[in-house]
């Protein structure tokens, strides 16, 4: 864990009123990588293990269209978090996200994170909390996007 994530996690403001025990244990079960241009980070259907914090750069979550080209339904910068389905069972993607250009994530250990979350009910409810929010935004910005893709202006 290097002194610059544990900052960007305190700092993140999902996670800037949290305990600093609970920094201290986020940032103990992330690390930083680089993602290529056009490396998936994750793929809908696949065992959620993990979670994203962008450092640097833009990724794009998209949905698999039933016919035709996947669909694009956020663009994502730095700042932003990705991934929820590490928290919520069944555990498996709802989406897939891809780095749009070269990026720089924080990686976080979801497994590990998950089972602290069972054994300290305080910090699992504080990380559902903040997360639930995010799946709420994830789910209505998804909901819109297929709207407009899917229901041609002038359709009634």
């Amino acid at each position: 864990m290097s002194e610059i994530t544990k900052k960007l996690i305190s700092e993140h403001e999902l996670f800037a009123d949290l305990d600093p025990s609970h920094i201290q244990t986020l940032a103990e079960f992330s690390e930083e990588r680089e993602v290529a241009a056009g490396q998936v980070l994750f793929t809908q259907g696949q065992p959620a293990k993990t979670f994203y914090m962008i450092v640097e750069g833009r990724v794009v979550v998209e949905t698999p269209a039933i016919m035709g080209p996947t669909l694009q339904l956020q663009d994502l910068g730095t700042g932003r978090l990705l991934g929820w389905s590490w928290l919520i069972p069944p555990y498996r993607w709802h989406f897939q996200a891809r780095a749009e250009g070269s990026a720089t994530v924080v990686e976080f250990d979801g497994t590990r994170l998950l089972e602290l979350c069972e054994q300290d009910a305080a910090f699992g409810y504080q990380l559902l909390k903040r997360f639930a929010t995010l799946m709420g935004e994830r789910l209505e910005s998804a909901r819109r996007r297929m709207i407009d893709a899917w229901n041609p202006s002038g359709f009634a």
